[in-house]
């Protein structure tokens, strides 16, 4: 199983898209200052989750996210909590 996440800074205007097979690690990584891409932007909150059956799937769901349109909805997401 792998997921497909958004998360997004607490203190700047930064949303960050990934794809992993352990979700809760790669958070704690991120919010621990351990990924070199997001260590700046910390810490961070969840905005949105999906679950993909193959790592190709995550793979296809992650480049919508990471596009125009995705992206647009994640800031709709995060700005709606």
């Amino acid at each position: 199983m792998f997921y497909v996440y958004a998360i997004s800074s607490i203190e700047k205007n930064y949303i960050y898209v990934g794809l992993t097979s352990n979700f809760e690690e790669r958070l704690k990584r991120h919010n621990g200052l351990k990924e070199r891409t997001t260590k700046f932007y910390a810490p961070f909150k969840l905005i949105y989750l999906e679950e993909a059956i193959t790592r190709i799937d995550a793979r296809v769901r992650e480049k919508y996210w990471k596009s125009g349109i995705g992206k647009e909805k994640l800031r709709s997401l995060r700005d709606a909590n």
